[in-house]
């Protein structure tokens, strides 16, 4: 089902929410059974758990739709395997269950009913395993995603989601350079996002910024924010802008100039702690 694939993070969703609520309402309702009490929890888990059942297969059809970009992201296989697993294990589970909601709703006017609660009390025990399968495949899905980007700017095939992931992840990597004492490492990242998005506002701001950090080179991040309108219209884009010239004129060994720009910003931020700070830091 090719057409389900770019739905699988909506239908996964609904999956958790409508199992494990299900397996919460059968359970509830074997505690209330004949008190008149919270009668409705007893057919609101089989409709739960019927429906939850449907959405695990079509979580588990879209997903196998879905996993053939995301597996042959380098090293990301393993994780995409591990995920289908539990989820094929959480569709089978409550498959079962289901099987037995039916057999339990079948019995109900018929001879055998004596049996209905014995079918309801496997299906609320088979639903414990089946909410820690949920539960694991969730986990292992989550953790595809935010530590192996699986599907992130990929899901949809559009060229600008590749870009946007391809920049996340050159920014992400230059800050951990930085971080981690190697600026130059951290400059060269830097100087790709420069090269491949060079009307970015973003990238530009980081271009001046890595060029004041990372190679102290503050008369080439002068250069940079020269190309930015003096006033520009934002004013969160006014406050970037000064604290760059200010530093880039600190790099330069310009203090004057960076003193003067810090205090003419002072009238439109005052008591701003950016500002205040690189004025008592200037000599």
């Amino acid at each position: 089902m090719p057409a389900l694939a770019p739905l699988h993070p909506q239908i996964v969703h609904f999956v958790i929410a409508l199992l494990l609520c299900g397996v919460l309402f059968r359970w509830l309702s074997l505690g209330v059974r004949g008190t008149g009490r919270l009668a409705f929890t007893g057919p609101a888990a089989a409709v739960l758990l019927l429906v939850g059942t449907t959405t695990a297969v079509l979580a588990v059809r879209s997903g196998l739709a879905a996993h053939g970009p995301v597996e042959r992201v380098p090293g990301a296989r393993a994780a995409v395997q591990d995920h289908e697993q539990w989820g094929e294990r959480t569709q089978n589970i409550f498959l079962g269950v289901a099987f037995l909601e039916i057999v339990a709703l079948a019995v109900g006017r018929t001879p055998y009913a004596r049996y209905q609660r014995a079918a309801l009390v496997a299906s609320a025990v088979a639903g414990l395993a089946g909410a820690y399968a949920v539960y694991q495949a969730g986990d292992k899905g989550g953790n595809l995603v935010y530590s192996y980007a699986g599907g992130v700017g990929i899901r949809s095939g559009d060229p600008a989601d590749v870009g946007r992931l391809l920049m996340a992840g050159l920014y992400q990597q230059a800050m951990l350079d930085r971080r981690a004492g190697r600026p130059a490492a951290a400059a060269q990242l830097i100087g790709e996002l420069a090269q491949r998005y060079p009307d970015d506002t973003a990238v530009r701001l980081l271009t001046a910024e890595s060029l004041i950090v990372d190679t102290h080179d503050g008369k080439g991040a002068l250069a940079v924010l020269a190309s930015f309108r003096a006033a520009p219209d934002t004013r969160f884009l006014r406050l970037r802008l000064g604290l760059l010239r200010a530093d880039a004129y600190a790099a330069a060994a310009i203090p004057d100039s960076a003193k003067a720009v810090l205090q003419a910003m002072t009238r439109e931020f005052p008591n701003n702690q950016l500002i205040e700070e690189r004025l008592a830091k200037l000599p």
